[in-house]
């Protein structure tokens, strides 16, 4: 897949600690040459290379080795309005020990919440290594002014967020505002300052097109985002192998030209087993072996964890366990 025309990005410099492509966020215009400059995105070759790809066969021993890792990798999240302190503390204790049965099952690698219960989480995780991901910036829609986000980011920090899952503004960026977008993604980066790495949400299923995706994920990690992720879990059209993939490029792309590299989070309808095995082929195939951990690529889900539990009991003992093997969440 052709990375972005060189001639618009030459060289890679640091403006403010933000990795920046020389030139291209000085004004709206160029900002949206840039955009409108990357490669179109071959619909039809992209679904079938993700098709493709996910047939591939994984034996046993690495298919332990791929639910292990995919375990490791789960952001076990809870995005309710009936939420409450105790469950999330019984999700945080699941988080550090998936399966009581099984010591050797590896923790997950976060929580993600919404602001009000980080500090629930952030006790229930405590000295485990789990981290607490908390949704900022008037999640799922993103509809409020700039610094009603900002107050929903510090907000979560100051009880102890370590990552943030901002969502953009998604009627700017269709209305072609991309230095507005650029900016409140640039302004919640300063707002996370050391404290929080950032998840940047493009909600792929509201932005139409694969261009338009290929677009967000160009413009979230020009503005510095830690990772970019598809989804967030609230409307019809959440991950997909395909978009995923455009974004797996995306990242690679973006360190070959700037060092940089930057992590992917696909996000929602991610139920399975196979739909695990299936992505972390993805990831290896197309971005490479780096991304293969769950400090640059994860899983937002909730039901996946079960799945994963319980195919990994079927590998140590031969059978199935029975539903009640695992919690419901």
């Amino acid at each position: 897949m052709p990375t972005a025309p060189s001639a618009q990005s030459p060289t890679a410099e640091r403006v403010g600690g933000t990795p920046l492509l020389s030139g291209v966020t000085a004004s709206d215009s160029t900002l949206r040459r840039f955009l409108h400059g990357l490669p179109g995105v071959d619909a039809v070759g992209l679904e079938a290379r993700a098709a493709s790809l996910g047939t591939r066969s994984i034996k046993t021993t690495a298919k332990a080795y791929a639910i292990d890792l995919a375990i490791s990798m789960v952001d076990l999240t809870t995005l309710e309005g009936a939420d409450t302190p105790g469950k999330v503390r019984a999700l945080g204790a699941k988080a550090v020990h998936p399966d009581p049965t099984d010591r050797t099952t590896p923790a997950t690698a976060a929580v993600c919440v919404y602001p009000d219960m980080v500090a629930a989480a952030k006790e229930a995780v405590a000295g485990s290594g789990v981290k607490v991901a908390s949704v900022a910036t008037a999640f799922p829609a993103g509809r409020a002014a700039l610094d009603v986000k900002l107050a929903d980011v510090r907000e979560a920090i100051a009880a102890g967020a370590d990552e943030i899952d901002m969502v953009i503004d998604r009627g700017a960026f269709l209305a072609g505002e991309y230095l507005k977008v650029h900016d409140e993604i640039t302004a919640v980066k300063e707002a996370c300052g050391t404290a929080a790495r950032l998840k940047v949400i493009f909600e792929t299923g509201e932005l139409s097109t694969y261009d338009n995706i290929r677009r967000a994920s160009w413009l979230g990690m020009l503005a510095g985002a830690d990772f970019i992720k598809t989804s967030t879990g609230k409307v019809a059209v959440n991950a997909t192998p395909a978009n995923t993939l455009l974004m797996l490029e995306a990242v690679r792309d973006f360190r070959a030209q700037t060092g940089v590299q930057v992590g992917v989070k696909p996000a929602g309808g991610i139920r399975t087993t196979k739909d695990a095995i299936k992505f972390l082929v993805l990831v290896n195939e197309t971005a490479g072996e780096d991304w293969l951990d769950n400090h640059w690529f994860r899983f937002g889900a909730s039901s996946l964890l079960n799945d994963l539990l319980m195919q990994r009991q079927k590998l140590a003992t031969g059978r199935y366990s029975g539903p009640d093997y695992v919690t419901v969440d």
